[in-house]
């Protein structure tokens, strides 16, 4: 792999992971936490609490009749499964034949008001409290579509620190909207800049600044930091019943980002292949002396470097920007890249699709999301525990195929039962741990010029599958088990293809769009299997010889 010494020479003045790393580390991962919370928040903000049809002559405005009392289940038929009431149909006098509600009464046990009691976004108008949910997730899809590439073009810093500004004025802001549309675009621009912008360049920022042997336990804590974000959800849902004070509290996260554009320091790696390696340098000096580096770093050595002639001519510069586009124009990038693609497409459809059920578990929906969020650490653990050991295509693989059999066997088990209940968070368990992964696995694949447009792009298919999502779970209304079935299916034929991904534990992370076409050439799991060795690219031995040379000039 073509590999810049002089680059990696400086950053291995730093270590792998010091004071420096960690204090960096800490600003970033606080993005993931927001990233959870805005995207789970319309759980609660917008949740569907039980309801049945207003019942003229039963229930006024003042006091509304007891759920069992018999008046009421004599005036409500029961749902198909004889389990409860039907919230959307009554009978017509005292006839059997049914009509639909012109009004509704909802149980205020855990929501006091939500969007959806607000809008009365339930039956007829159930979709629109899902295409609420979807928007949102487009919003995301829009974000890693253009924040993703313009991180790679203008900086990781500057996208971050913008993003979060806008997250926390469009958090506060949304709670205000009194109209449905309005809300719409608030939510759409929420999601933009409240789940990509930040986030994504806060991950990368981190996967380049820690060493190799930090990036799987650094990347996995960006997972847990996000499923924190949503026991953050619950636990302020909880403690907070008026949707909009909640909304308030979820928005003014957003100012525990507020000194990063004085405290964050711009990705290294990036300013280097921008030609800014002046200021790269300057910044590694900077972090030397926190890391307690007694020997410094000789700052005119390595600019001294940037200029040394390269084969007998001075080193031609790259491209100064790449976009997405330069993932397609080479045949083995443009495979890999589709590859990960469903892959964060799989894994997200099954991820969220978990999530949003949290409502139809029965009990507690505050205690069932805070769970559905915990039973993701154990998972976490597990990835940083093996992921180093049995490598990234094995376990993103296992793990996809675990939990996409999950999916589909939790659907054939009675609802609401302690059987089903197991297998769902059995299944989200699963899920978290190879979504956690592919995050790492991805920022490895690709090279360092087009690696935010790949997380970009990644992010992107992740928040396509995340806007079906919620249209796809309404298909319960043909039959309950659709929806679980296509969140299995896809994630098992994604774990599979999977297998054709190279390993990319402990390789060096590739820089140029060539290191990037030539990883990992001959090496998927079933070579490996078979026992047959990769055909790992290297640098021809005089390209080595002369550059080492043209160093010691």
């Amino acid at each position: 792999m073509a590999v810049d010494h002089a680059l990696e020479e400086l950053m291995s003045t730093l270590g792998d992971f010091g004071r420096y790393q960690g204090f960096q580390f800490f600003l970033h991962i606080l993005s993931a936490v927001l990233a959870g919370m805005h995207m789970l928040s319309l759980v609660t903000i917008a949740a569907e609490p039980e309801h049945r049809c207003f019942l003229d002559g039963i229930d006024t405005n003042e006091s509304i009749a007891l759920w069992n009392s018999s008046e009421v289940i004599s005036r409500i038929p029961l749902n198909l499964d004889g389990s409860s009431l039907d919230g959307c149909l009554m009978y017509v006098d005292d006839t059997n034949e049914t009509k639909k509600c012109t009004k509704y009464v909802y149980d205020d046990t855990f929501y006091k008001e939500t969007r959806t009691t607000e809008w009365n976004m339930v039956c007829d108008n159930r979709h629109r409290a899902a295409i609420a949910q979807t928007i949102y997730m487009l919003g995301v899809f829009t974000g890693a579509v253009t924040l993703g590439s313009l991180a790679d073009k203008i900086g990781r810093k500057k996208v971050f620190c913008w993003s979060a500004l806008l997250q926390l004025i469009l958090g506060v802001g949304v709670a205000f909207v009194p109209e449905y549309f309005s809300f719409l675009v608030m939510r759409y621009l929420l999601g933009i800049f409240g789940s990509a912008g930040s986030y994504i360049s806060g991950f990368v920022l981190t996967m380049e600044l820690v060493g190799p042997s930090k990036r799987t336990v650094c990347g996995v804590s960006f997972q847990a930091a996000f499923a924190s974000g949503i026991m953050l959800v619950a636990g302020w849902a909880a403690l907070i019943k008026d949707r909009q004070i909640l909304q308030v509290v979820y928005g003014l996260h957003g100012l525990l980002l507020f000194a990063h554009w004085f405290l964050m320091d711009e990705s290294i790696r990036w300013l280097w292949t921008q030609g800014r390696q002046a200021e790269a340098v300057n910044i590694v000096a900077k972090a030397a002396k926190i890391n307690k580096n007694s020997e410094g770093v000789d700052k005119q050595y390595y600019l001294s470097y940037t200029k040394a002639p390269r084969n007998g001519s001075t080193i031609q510069t790259q491209k100064s920007s790449y976009g997405i586009s330069d993932l397609f124009k080479s045949p083995r990038l443009r495979i890999k890249t589709l590859n990960v693609c469903l892959c964060w497409f799989a894994n997200s459809i099954a991820y969220y699709g978990l999530s949003l059920s949290t409502g139809k578990l029965g009990g507690n929906p505050f205690f069932n999301l805070f769970i559905m969020s915990l039973v993701e650490i154990p998972s976490y653990i597990a990835v940083i525990l093996l992921l180093d050991r049995l490598g990234r295509r094995s376990i993103t693989s296992s793990f996809m195929i675990v939990g996409g059999l999950a999916c589909i066997i939790a659907v054939f088990m009675a609802q609401k039962s302690p059987e089903s209940t197991t297998t769902v968070f059995i299944g989200k368990l699963f899920i978290a741990g190879s979504f956690a992964v592919i995050y790492n696995y991805s920022a490895e694949l690709f090279p360092t010029v087009i690696r935010n447009s790949a997380m970009g792009l990644g992010s992107m298919c992740a928040r396509l599958a995340g806007a079906f999502t919620p249209l796809i779970t309404l298909l319960d209304k043909f039959d309950p088990k659709i929806p679980a079935i296509i969140f299995g299916v896809v994630s098992l034929v994604s774990g599979l293809w999977v297998l054709f991904l190279p390993e990319t534990n402990n390789q060096q992370l590739p820089e140029s769009i060539e290191d990037g076409e030539n990883f990992g050439k001959g090496d998927t799991c079933f070579t490996t299997c078979f026992g047959r060795k990769p055909a790992d690219y290297q640098l021809p031995p005089e390209q080595t010889v002369q550059e080492l040379e043209n160093i010691n000039r």
